[in-house]
């Protein structure tokens, strides 16, 4: 069973996948995790410490269902590549939630700063995560052009996915535009040219 910090917390993500993050209000919080609002405020001490726990345990949520991919013969760096992006791209209740929070997040970072902090470390997180598979897929290529390749798909994946949940992309249109996307990158990075060997 979970405990109350973490109920607090899912609670969390399902008020502002509803609401957005201008409608969380601790009081209606505290009533969908079940708690007092001393509660909550004991745990995250005020608003601000609600919305940033919030993003990370959204980020934490979205590294275990991207990591619970299917176990297939034929594993490669690109389709490990594929398994560790598509999966943000489930038509399912939990990626459902999770994307759409974490979208409300992002975007309210605009307007509150405190959120900017832990979203630039969390986004960076996940562009070397998704560098280090793009390096295992083309070794040849620099960390530069890695980095820039991971920055391209992740931002993609994001731009994918609020138009996948605002209804403007139908989810399989949406996969296939980032396998597509994700066999361009691929195909672009090739080994440096060394000055005057030709």
């Amino acid at each position: 069973m979970a405990d109350r910090r973490t109920e607090i917390l899912r609670a969390a993500v399902r008020v502002i996948a509803r609401r957005g993050v201008r409608g969380l209000r601790v009081g209606e919080l505290a009533a969908e995790a079940g708690v007092s609002t001393s509660l909550i405020y004991y745990h995250f001490t005020d608003r601000a410490g609600i919305l940033r726990q919030t993003l990370e345990y959204v980020n934490d949520r979205a590294d275990r269902y991207t990591a619970e991919r299917g176990v297939e013969e034929a594993r490669t760096p690109h389709t490990d590549l594929e398994r560790a992006l598509l999966p943000e791209l489930q038509d399912t209740p939990e990626v459902r939630e999770n994307s759409t929070a974490w979208g409300e997040l992002r975007a309210s970072a605009i307007f509150e700063p405190d959120l900017r902090q832990e979203l630039a470390k969390a986004t960076l997180t996940w562009v070397h995560e998704t560098a280090e598979l793009i390096s295992r897929a083309r070794p040849q290529g620099t960390a530069p052009a890695h980095a820039a390749a991971a920055e391209r798909l992740t931002s993609l994946l994001e731009g994918l996915s609020m138009r996948w949940l605002s209804g403007s992309l139908p989810i399989d249109h949406a996969r296939r535009l980032l396998k597509e996307a994700i066999a361009v990158e691929l195909d672009g990075i090739v080994e440096p040219q060394t000055p005057g060997l030709d």
